[in-house]
Parts: structure tokens; C-alpha cells; sequence
């Protein structure tokens, strides 16, 4: 599995001391990037302790910005901080999985009929650059880029239905469901990502023809089928060990 984050560590560069608040926001947005695709990605397991040390050394920065990031992380839902103790990725059950994937369904497809109605030329054109992007990432069998192209069609079919309650709605629950989006994919030997990709196909056509009703249904199906695969994929490891025994 990919990561941003290589094993012998690449150090962020310090804004220099004259550098000003934007170089600091800069370093912390490098940071917060970085820690979030190494949570996302799988690196630590599901409940499992952030190895703060580890990942200071890998990203050759103090405990300071790394808990700030951490803080970040939080709030989206990726990790818990425990007291005195650290913090550990969230853990989510069957059932949580179940509610927010139900949630995300309705936003998406809500965002969908609206973004249709609102969505310009120029919008469906940066929406299908992407699409060819993660085409393109999908077929070298690179799952990073193909993950972060898939996002930001998602994420701009929410902007682009003009609507700042839902965009705010969305973002804090996309952030608790993040990771299990990314692991989805990897369900059925990887035939999810297959049919990720010919429903991505349906959505940029429908959201093309502005199709309202039929882009709000495709929407809602393909947050259906997501939550499907990261319920497969979450009991894989207990199957394949009473399978074992």
C-alpha cells in the first residue's frame, strides 16, 4: 500500500525564521496532509496507538506540530485522543459504518440534484479531468492517486451544488469515513474497485445531461455499494480467521 510517508522518513523543511505566519501555515498543512494519507492509508491498524515517536522521526519534526496535526485529525473523526495517553485511530463498528454510510448516501445524493441545477461548463470539465485522472491511476493500479482524484470528483459535485450547509455537513462526517473509503477497495479481490469505476462512469454521464434525479440516484447507489464493500472488508480478517481454525 502506498504511502506518502516512506519507510526511511523525508523530512519536512522548517519555514525559515523570517518566513511569517504563511510559511508556518504552509509547514502545517504539509504536516496535517502527510499524517492524515499515512492514517488513511491503513499504516496503523483499526484501534491501534499513534506511534508519535516514530512518526516525529519519519517526518523530522518535534512532538509539537505532529500534536497539532493529531488535533486536526480529531476533529475529522480519523483518531481519538486519549488523556495523558496519546491518541489511537477510531475504531468504527458494523453498525457505525452502517449510519454514516447511510448519511453520506443522502448528502451526496442531495448534492447531486442540487449541483445540477447550479453546476457550470467549466465545473464539468474539471470534474471530467479528474475522472480521466483516476481512470488513468486506476489502470497502473495506483491506489494514492486513485483514492485522491476520487475524492476531490466527490468533493466538487458537493461544491458545486452551492449549498454551504451541506458542504460543512458533509466534510465532518467524509472526514469519520475516510479511511474505510480507502480500505473499500480492496474488498472482493479488488472487484469493488472495478465497479467503483464503471459507476464513476454513470455519474460523470448523468452529472454531463444534467440529470438530475437520475445523478441523485446513481449517487445514492454508489454510497450503497461503498458501504457494501467496507462491511465485507471489516469482517474479512474474523471469516478468514474462523476459516483457519
Amino acid at each position: 500500500m502506498k504511502s506518502t510517508i516512506p519507510d526511511t522518513g523525508v523530512p519536512i523543511t522548517p519555514p525559515a525564521a523570517n518566513g511569517g505566519d504563511r510559511q508556518e501555515a504552509s509547514l502545517h498543512g504539509e504536516i496535517l496532509l502527510r499524517l492524515r494519507d499515512y492514517v488513511v492509508e491503513g499504516n496503523i491498524p483499526e484501534g491501534g496507538r499513534v506511534p508519535e515517536r516514530q512518526l516525529c522521526e519519519m517526518l523530522g519534526i518535534s512532538r509539537t506540530p505532529l500534536r497539532e496535526a493529531l488535533k486536526v485529525l480529531a476533529a475529522e473523526g480519523l483518531i481519538e485522543l486519549l488523556p495523558n495517553r496519546g491518541a489511537r485511530v477510531r475504531q468504527l463498528s458494523q453498525r457505525d459504518l452502517e449510519e454514516l454510510f447511510d448519511v453520506m448516501a443522502g448528502l451526496e445524493s442531495l448534492a447531486g440534484r442540487l449541483a445540477c441545477e447550479a453546476i457550470t461548463d467549466a465545473e464539468i470539465t474539471a470534474i471530467e479531468q479528474l475522472h480521466y485522472e483516476m481512470y488513468g491511476r486506476y489502470l497502473h493500479r495506483d491506489m494514492h492517486g486513485y483514492f485522491q482524484a476520487n475524492q476531490r470528483i466527490h468533493e466538487s459535485i458537493v461544491a458545486a451544488a452551492r449549498n454551504e450547509t451541506l458542504k460543512t455537513a458533509y466534510a465532518n462526517f467524509a472526514g469519520r469515513i475516510r479511511r474505510v473509503r480507502y480500505s473499500a477497495n480492496f474488498a472482493r479481490k479488488r472487484q469493488r474497485w472495478a465497479e467503483a469505476m464503471r459507476e464513476h462512469e454513470a455519474i460523470l454521464d448523468a452529472l454531463r445531461r444534467r440529470a438530475a434525479s437520475e445523478l441523485s440516484d446513481i449517487l445514492f447507489q454508489h454510497l450503497r455499494n461503498k458501504r457494501a464493500a467496507a462491511i465485507e472488508h471489516l469482517t474479512e480478517p474474523q471469516e478468514d480467521a474462523a476459516a483457519s481454525s
